[in-house]
């Protein structure tokens, strides 16, 4: 790899030329797609010609034009994919933090997070932040909108412990307030009468792991599927414990399901604390927890936001627009 700045027309041109010709293809993307994006979000010029970029703009713009560029190589070689998500998630991460900072630590691989079916690394800072809580801490709260990766994240992480055997299990939960804990009306069995409330978590594992494996573990127990209110009484050793829409668990379930955890486990309890279904009056149990354990070892809050919507750019101007009227309505009383 050789970096070199010359002089243009408009000011210094800075060159990248890259040892693999192999790899351009996929970095460049088909008509140079991939480079258009990058030009289109930064407003620098980036001209191709065979194993070399030319760059030019703003100063700043250009040192994460070749910033991102680099990530993004640097997966093409660790046998990785580049496509239009993987590049806007490399700006995210520019943006959000130090233009090398933030890049040069997937540069690194430490942030990945290796599945059987793929890799899966932060396309925004606030899951930059969350992924570095999951791996360090034994329980670890993700709080945020739809769309922010917080239960994706999770079950990413708890496959990446199953499977390397840093785990026996994986126990899935939420509570079941749509059908007010009164699953006995639903028919068929627990895991029939649970599933379709946990859709999510399901499509976050046959996303990673292939649907033989997924199907297997489940009918072995490996992973387990259970509602919160048929935790009480149990000790989860080593297992990778998921509590999904934890908003909608009251104060006494989350002391209940917290108090779970047993020897060499983890747990992530996940939720919007915007969108709490429960009554009027009843306070979140996930807020209180959070509340509560703030600075207890072990423990860990990630608060993620808007800017951390990975799906389409309108669903987060659209969290930001209910942000913003929910903030002004606190202010008007």
């Amino acid at each position: 790899m050789i970096t070199q700045i010359n002089p243009g027309a408009d000011g210094p041109v800075l060159s990248l030329e890259f040892d693999d010709n192999r790899l351009l293809p996929m970095l460049y993307g088909d008509f140079d797609r991939h480079l258009a994006r990058i030009e289109q979000s930064l407003g620098v010029t980036i001209a191709s010609r065979g194993n070399t970029v030319a760059i030019s703009g703003d100063p700043g713009a250009v040192k994460i034009a070749r910033s991102v560029l680099l990530s993004l190589y640097d997966r093409l070689t660790q046998g990785m994919e580049v496509s239009i998500a993987e590049i806007d998630s490399a700006l995210r991460m520019v943006r959000g933090e130090a233009a090398d900072r933030g890049v040069e630590e997937l540069v690194g691989g430490k942030l990945i997070v290796r599945t059987p079916k793929r890799h899966i690394s932060p396309r925004s800072p606030g899951q930059q932040c969350y992924i570095r809580a999951l791996m360090d801490n034994e329980l670890t709260f993700g709080l945020g909108p739809a769309g922010t990766g917080k239960t994706y994240l999770a079950v990413g992480m708890a496959v990446s412990m199953l499977t390397s055997g840093a785990v026996d299990r994986i126990v899935l939960s939420r509570p079941a307030v749509e059908a007010g804990e009164r699953l006995g009306f639903l028919p068929g069995d627990m895991r029939d009468k649970i599933d379709p409330f946990l859709r999510p978590l399901y499509d976050a594992l046959y996303d990673m792991m292939p649907t033989d494996q997924v199907d297997r573990r489940l009918e072995s127990g490996e992973i387990e599927v259970a509602p919160l209110a048929f935790m009480r009484g149990r000790t989860l050793s080593n297992a990778y414990v998921i509590l999904d829409e934890a908003q909608n668990a009251t104060s006494i379930q989350m002391k209940m399901a917290l108090t779970r955890i047993g020897e060499n486990s983890r747990m992530v309890v996940a939720g919007d604390l915007s969108q709490v279904d429960l009554p009027i009056g009843v306070k979140s149990g996930l807020r209180d927890a959070v509340e509560t354990l703030e600075g207890v070892r072990g423990v860990a809050s990630v608060h993620l936001r808007a800017g951390d919507v990975v799906r389409h750019e309108l669903v987060s101007r659209i969290v930001s627009a209910y942000d913003a009227a929910e903030a002004q309505k606190d202010k008007d009383g």
